[in-house]
C-alpha cells in the first residue's frame, strides 16, 4: 500500500506540472476560446469535426486537467487515510483538491461568460497553490523532511521572516507575470531591462506600466533571494537542507530572470515562455517546502 501511495504521489505531482504548463500553453497560444463559448462540450460536440491547433490545445488541457483532478482527489483521500497522523497532511490534502477545483471553475467561467484580465491572471496562481500542496504531500509521503531531520533544524527569526516574506511576495510576482500575458503587454516594452524606446516619465501607457511593474517585482525577488542565499551560505553550512535549498532557490530565480529576458529578445518564443512558467512553479514549491521546514524547526535567535 505504501508503495502504491508513493507512485500515486509521483504521478499526481507530475500531472499537476502538466496542468500548470498546459494552462500556460493555452494562454500563450491564445487557445482559451479554441472550443468557443462552450464548456464542457467543444463546439457542441465532445470531439468536434473541425480540429484546429487552438481547439486541440484547449481540448488537451481540459482532458489533462480532468484526469489530474481525479488523481488529486485519489491522493487526497489516500494520504488522509494512510498518513493522516502527520499534522500537515489533512490541511494539504484539502488545499490541493480545493484549489484545483477552483482553478477549473474559473477556467470554465472564463470560457462561458468571459472574465476581466485581472481575474484571469489569478488562474495560474490558484493552480500553483494546488501544485505546491500536492508537492508537499508527496514530500511527506516520502518522508523527505525526516531524512533531512527537519525537527533538529535551528532557524533564527531573521531567516524565518525572510522565508515567509519572500514566499508571499513570490505570489505577487506570479500574479504580475500572469497579468502581463493576459493583457497582451509582453512586448509593449520591446527592450530589456528598461523601456528604452518609450518616452520617459509618466508617458508610459497602462500596458507598459504593467510590464515594467512585473520587471521591477521580478528584480526585487531576485535581489531578495540572493540576499537570503548569502545568509544561508554564511550561517547554515551545517544544515544542508537549508544550505543547498537556498542555493537551488537562487539558481531557479536566476533562470527565471534569464528566461524572462529571453522572452523579450526572442519575441515570445513559446518554449522559453513555458520554461519561464516551469521555473517559477518549481521555485514556489521549494519556498513552500521551506515554510514546512520552518514549522518543524526549533527557534533560535542569532
Amino acid at each position: 500500500m505504501q508503495r502504491s501511495l508513493k507512485w500515486l504521489a509521483i504521478l499526481t505531482t507530475f500531472g499537476m506540472l502538466l496542468v500548470l504548463l498546459g494552462g500556460a500553453l493555452v494562454t500563450k497560444t491564445d487557445s482559451g476560446l479554441g472550443c468557443g463559448r462552450e464548456w464542457p462540450l467543444c463546439h457542441g460536440q465532445i470531439i468536434p469535426d473541425n480540429l484546429t491547433i487552438e481547439t486541440l490545445i484547449e481540448l488537451a488541457h481540459r482532458l489533462v486537467s480532468g484526469v489530474v483532478g481525479l488523481l488529486v482527489l485519489a491522493l487526497s483521500i489516500a494520504s488522509w487515510r494512510m498518513i493522516g497522523h502527520k499534522r500537515e497532511t489533512k490541511f494539504l490534502a484539502f488545499l490541493s483538491f480545493f484549489f484545483l477545483v477552483a482553478q477549473g471553475l474559473i477556467g470554465a467561467a472564463a470560457v462561458l461568460w468571459g472574465q476581466s484580465d485581472f481575474v484571469l491572471a489569478l488562474h495560474f496562481g490558484i493552480s500553483l497553490i494546488s501544485f505546491a500542496a500536492v508537492l508537499l504531500l508527496t514530500l511527506l509521503i516520502f518522508e523527505v523532511d525526516q531524512k533531512f531531520d527537519a525537527s533538529s533544524l535551528v532557524i533564527d527569526k531573521r531567516m524565518k521572516w525572510h522565508t515567509i516574506g519572500v514566499t508571499l511576495y513570490s505570489y505577487l510576482v506570479v500574479y504580475t507575470g500572469a497579468l502581463v500575458r493576459h493583457t497582451d503587454a509582453s512586448l509593449t516594452c520591446p527592450d530589456w531591462p528598461f523601456c528604452v524606446n518609450s518616452a520617459p516619465g509618466l508617458s508610459l501607457n497602462m500596458y507598459q506600466w504593467i510590464q515594467m511593474g512585473h520587471r521591477l517585482a521580478a528584480g526585487l525577488i531576485f535581489i531578495w533571494i540572493t540576499y537570503i542565499t548569502f545568509i544561508a551560505v554564511k550561517n547554515y553550512k551545517n544544515q544542508r537542507v537549508i544550505y543547498w535549498g537556498w542555493i537551488i532557490a537562487f539558481v531557479l530565480v536566476l533562470l527565471q530572470v534569464i528566461a524572462g529576458a529571453f522572452i523579450i529578445y526572442t519575441r515570445l518564443n513559446l518554449y522559453i515562455a513555458l520554461a519561464h512558467a516551469l521555473f517559477i512553479s518549481c521555485l514556489f514549491g521549494l519556498l513552500c517546502y521551506f515554510i514546512l521546514l520552518i514549522s518543524r524547526s526549533k527557534s533560535n535567535e542569532k
